[in-house]
């Protein structure tokens, strides 16, 4: 899927050569190029979850814009699941309760610290997550005031830091690592860009009860940067897991991917 194709190659594996099916027509995509880049998944649900970022940094989107979508394979049945969503580039669903978990951009260009990217679940479809009037944890848009501007809005799961560009998410089902990270949440922060001192630049551990409550979030990949220089030489932006159970991090600065895996004892499966 591009910003204005979608594009189906079936039996790819067997053939690489296949024809693809075009069903951009079905998809109806809007044309924006802004935020449009699209992190693609089939949930428990046999569905496509499509992301439609806002189509700026801060202002109020046409209505096929900030939301995710999901579709059946062959690009009926759309339905919007979520609203207000600035930008998701990385999602998941746990094993547990098959729900969408997904991160989110702040907007810029409002202070160093504010707004701080998030971590939301989507526990029911038709919930909205604030973008353009309420950020973070209920921070009013400067720029874009509205009374009551969190009223009905769904907070985050957890805050992720500020400017963190939070990318890949995906929770730990194998049986490589430790039994504390059964079921727990890997997320790749990229880094700021326009930060007056740098952040992110890592993986984190995030463990959250079923219900989205007490998350807690830990490092696991750091040295990507340094603090103390302000400088970084690494990016991590997604996450694979390898039927191993060990770790696939790539590496969007240096164009790499590393393998985290663990001699330990093995978790139980």
């Amino acid at each position: 899927m591009a910003i204005n194709k979608v594009l189906r190659y079936d039996g790819i594996e067997d053939n690489p050569s296949v024809e693809p099916v075009d069903l951009t027509d079905k998809f109806n995509l809007p044309p924006e190029q802004h935020h449009n880049w699209k992190y693609l998944a089939f949930g428990p649900d046999k569905k496509l979850y499509v992301p439609f970022g806002a189509p700026c940094n801060i202002c109020e989107p046409p209505e096929q814009y900030a939301q995710i979508r999901r579709y059946n394979p062959d690009g009926s049945g759309m339905e919007v699941i979520a609203r207000g969503v600035r930008n998701t580039v990385g999602f998941d669903f746990p094993p547990t309760t098959g729900e969408l978990w997904f991160t989110d951009h702040g907007r810029d260009w409002m202070g160093d610290d504010v707004p701080q990217d998030e971590l939301n679940r989507i526990a029911k479809t038709g919930l909205n997550f604030g973008f353009p009037y309420c950020h973070a944890d209920g921070v009013p848009d400067r720029d874009f005031k509205k009374a009551d501007a969190c009223a009905g809005v769904t907070l985050p799961v957890s805050l992720m830091g500020p400017h963190a560009a939070v990318m890949g998410l995906r929770f730990y089902t194998g049986g490589m690592f430790p039994q504390e990270y059964k079921d727990t949440m890997f997320i790749a922060r990229k880094g700021s860009w326009n930060r007056t001192k740098k952040f992110g630049f890592d993986v984190v551990n995030v463990r959250a009860g079923a219900d989205g409550k007490n998350a807690q979030v830990t490092p696991f990949m750091t040295g990507f940067m340094d603090p103390e220089q302000d400088t970084f030489w690494g990016r991590p932006a997604y996450i694979l897991q390898m039927p191993d159970g060990a770790l696939l991090v790539s590496d969007e600065q240096l164009g790499a991917i590393y393998r985290v895996s663990y001699a330990g004892k093995a978790a139980a499966k």
